[in-house]
């Protein structure tokens, strides 16, 4: 089997006209909202990289730790000639580790709603590994009910890490699990990674860094819409407003306007008082009970689950129920 060119579900004006749709409706609703998977333009999805090295964001060196420290059990259970479908790919660190540990890998497909970060992703791995198959599919993974690229006979191990998975509401999520559990087919399994519940003050550092990187990948949200919708927000009228919420176990993230203005959106106008908000994201955080109930709601169950040794965050091996 050889890699393939960029398979894609949807063509730049669906995504512009997605968009378009999405951040019309969401300023015009109540409360005020735009997903957050808008957020990954390719300036956004650069700016998230740079958050994942920041010393305040402890996520993405954890689940590395321990993906290093459990990559090796990972193979085993999941056995050899898998294909690795990776949902939002990343920048593929955590990617290679599970590509240099699974045996006889049939295929490594990305799917990511950037084209040109999934691009830039699949040209470096296949310069890296030139005998891989890299099948490389631009999509919103979230709503991604089958696959456009062939992978043939191979079972599908599905790779959700990041705790991506905590940026849905908890029934989006499961749907979300759902959706997975059929792409990935019989004898298919995923590895999730999680963030745990732990100390709100740590939680708030993660998401509000002394460097101001995490303001910044909220904010390109309103230059992406001043470029693509052509908005007219005065970047320096609008703050990154992140909180933990100790009741719903999240973080809540916003922009939030600092005076009265007035804002056109592709031709449409949208008032915002001096504190109004519009949310641009969750990250939901779990203990093991949560992330069990969510699995079997799923149709999964939890076959192997490892942590660091400060209970930070959890990588999850989930396997068809039965």
């Amino acid at each position: 089997m050889k890699s393939s060119p960029l398979a894609a579900d949807r063509t730049e004006q669906d995504d512009r006209a997605e968009f378009r749709a999405a951040v019309l409706d969401g300023l015009a609703g109540s409360p005020r909202s735009i997903p957050a998977k808008f957020l990954y333009d390719a300036r956004g999805s650069a700016l998230f990289d740079a958050i994942c090295e920041l010393p305040e964001y402890y996520l993405t060196r954890t689940e590395t730790g321990i993906l290093r420290r459990c990559v090796a059990d990972i193979a085993a259970v999941a056995g050899p000639g898998r294909a690795l479908v990776e949902f939002g790919s990343g920048s593929s660190v955590k990617s290679r580790l599970l590509i240099d540990a699974l045996e006889h890998l049939a295929a490594y497909v990305p799917i990511d709603i950037s084209r040109q970060h999934l691009e830039a992703t699949a040209t470096r791995l296949r310069r890296d590994y030139p005998g891989l198959v890299v099948e490389p599919v631009c999509a919103d993974y979230m709503a991604l009910a089958r696959l456009s690229v062939d992978v043939g006979a191979a079972r599908r191990l599905g790779f959700f890490p990041g705790s991506t998975i905590g940026n849905s509401e908890p029934q989006d999520a499961t749907a979300f699990l759902r959706r997975a559990r059929e792409l990935l087919g019989e004898g298919g399994a995923l590895v999730l990674g999680a963030d745990l519940k732990k100390a709100p003050q740590r939680l708030h550092d993660a998401y509000n860094d002394a460097a101001g990187v995490t303001a910044q990948f909220t904010l390109n949200l309103l230059r992406r819409m001043n470029r693509e919708l052509d908005a007219n927000f005065d970047l320096s009228a609008f703050a990154h407003d992140a909180s933990y919420s100790e009741v719903e176990s999240r973080i809540e993230i916003y922009f939030r306007s600092l005076r009265q203005q007035t804002v056109t959106v592709a031709g449409r106008s949208f008032a915002f008082r001096a504190g109004d908000r519009v949310l641009t994201e969750y990250s939901y955080k779990y203990d093991d009970a949560s992330l069990s109930v969510m699995a079997r709601s799923a149709g999964f169950r939890i076959a192997r689950i490892w942590t660091d040794p400060a209970r930070d965050f959890a990588v999850a091996y989930l396997e068809v129920g039965t």
